[in-house]
């Protein structure tokens, strides 16, 4: 049987004014109808910003190596918990202030994928480095559609100041294209999906937010006649594949739709509402990393950032019933109800995060899934927000990198070992060639073990 697969990797749907990417299929694979390998399966990479740092007892898990047992903190995810590795010890230094006094929730978000020291100013002279992101999207980034995509759940200014002195640029953003461009970050679901999907000829002519809604059509029902020939070369399994990838972008859609339908019927005078931001935060979360994995699923691209939040974000979280700030209660000066609080707030957003990863761990590709075929870090460059301190942070990394991670561990480093050299490591596994990031001082060892 001929090694050559019968689809390109990049096959892309079709229609008037739209454009679909489309799920890892047998036929896109050598030896096609035969055992579908990994070979050829691409290596995703994302990265999930949480602030204010977290309840450290709670989120640290007891034993180490393959022994060990999630934490109050991390018990959402026991459906994966072989599929994840908990790494304590690393450190962010350049978060410290080092002779700038206040503003470590500025300094975390800005080092946290740089390893980069930010220079305290207010003004336009911003400058930390390139975040690990785009460092890998300006290598592989133009095998994809989209180099990458920055995602959030609060919008922001880069002008003026947030913290202490510090740009709020710095607060807002941890993706940097370079040491003095954020990226900015996306928090409207609806213009995420039309980026990854809509045509700029199909947007440039609809003039108007209001003709556009009326016209629009699903965007399966543009590329309806290009599927129905696609399938006519498929197998079962890959026509299965794509009838379940249908329906999740089918429904998608429908809750974008929804969402923008409920903020059209609310009347706030004198009020500009985004269209398509959910009104409820579980949703917006959701519909975020929903939209993360149809770009992973798609290979619209292979790196992604999602901050759930600002740092030094004061949002509450009423669903789990904290109606206090987030960042006020960080500073709980030991006080119990506030730590009490506090862990409900770390756990709803782990709770999220582990529902991203089952979906992951859900769709089938190769001979894995597609978080077999990532590698995702959560955290952040604070680890207790009561101390601002920048050590010992709270780091989770998801997916096994194709095999290359070994997963289903608690991994201790030494104190202050560079979160970077995590970094470093997971560049080398998206072929980036880069030899140093920030303040990385090596790879970091044992992952593979």
């Amino acid at each position: 049987m001929s090694s050559n697969p019968i689809l390109k990797r990049r096959t892309f749907l079709k229609g008037v004014g739209a454009t679909l990417g489309l799920p890892l299929l047998e036929a896109m694979l050598p030896d096609a109808g035969l055992a579908a390998p990994s070979a050829g399966v691409p290596k995703r990479m994302a990265f999930v910003f949480v602030p204010n740092g977290v309840i450290v007892p709670d989120w640290k898990p007891k034993g180490q190596g393959t022994d060990w047992h999630l934490s109050p903190t991390l018990e959402p995810l026991a459906n994966v918990k072989d599929k994840i590795c908990v790494l304590s010890g690393l450190a962010q230094d350049n978060a410290q202030a080092k002779g700038d006094g206040p503003g470590d929730h500025a300094r975390s978000s800005a080092a946290f994928l740089t390893g980069a020291h930010p220079v305290k100013t207010g003004g336009v002279d911003i400058r930390v480095g390139q975040s690990v992101d785009q460092t890998a999207a300006e290598k592989v980034g133009r095998q994809t559609r989209l180099p990458s995509i920055e995602l959030g759940t609060e919008g922001g200014r880069n002008a003026g100041q947030c913290d202490s002195g510090y740009s709020c640029a710095y607060s807002n953003n941890i993706s940097w294209k370079t040491a003095s461009t954020p990226m900015a970050k996306e928090i409207n679901p609806r213009l995420v999906f039309e980026r990854m999907f809509g045509s700029a000829e199909d947007r440039d002519a609809a003039k108007g937010r209001a003709k556009r809604n009326e016209y629009r059509k699903s965007i399966l029902d543009l590329v309806t006649e290009d599927a129905s020939r696609l399938k006519q070369q498929l197998g079962q399994t890959d026509r299965r594949k794509m009838d379940e990838y249908f329906t999740s972008v089918r429904e998608i859609e429908q809750r974008i739709d929804r969402s923008r339908d409920e903020d059209s019927k609310r009347k706030v005078p004198d009020l500009v509402i985004p269209t398509g931001i959910p009104k409820q935060l579980d949703e917006h979360i959701s519909l975020m990393f929903d939209l993360m994995t149809l770009a992973f699923q798609t290979d619209t691209t292979r790196i992604a950032t999602f901050m759930l939040a600002n740092e030094g974000s004061n949002r509450s979280y009423p669903m789990v019933g904290v109606n206090d700030g987030h960042h006020h209660l960080s500073h709980h000066q030991n006080k119990q109800d506030w730590i009490d609080q506090l862990k409900k707030v770390d756990k709803y957003l782990v709770g999220h995060f582990a529902k991203f990863l089952e979906k992951l761990n859900g769709i089938t590709e190769g001979n894995g899934t597609l978080l077999d075929h990532s590698m995702i870090v959560y955290g952040s460059a604070i680890a207790d927000g009561n101390q601002h301190s920048h050590n010992d942070l709270p780091i989770l990394l998801a997916g096994s990198g194709s095999g290359s991670i070994t997963s289903g561990r608690h991994l201790a480093y030494p104190k202050n070992t560079p979160l970077n050299n995590l970094f470093l490591s997971l560049l080398d596994r998206m072929d980036a060639g880069v030899e140093s990031l920030g303040d990385s001082t090596g790879r970091l060892k044992g992952l593979d073990a």
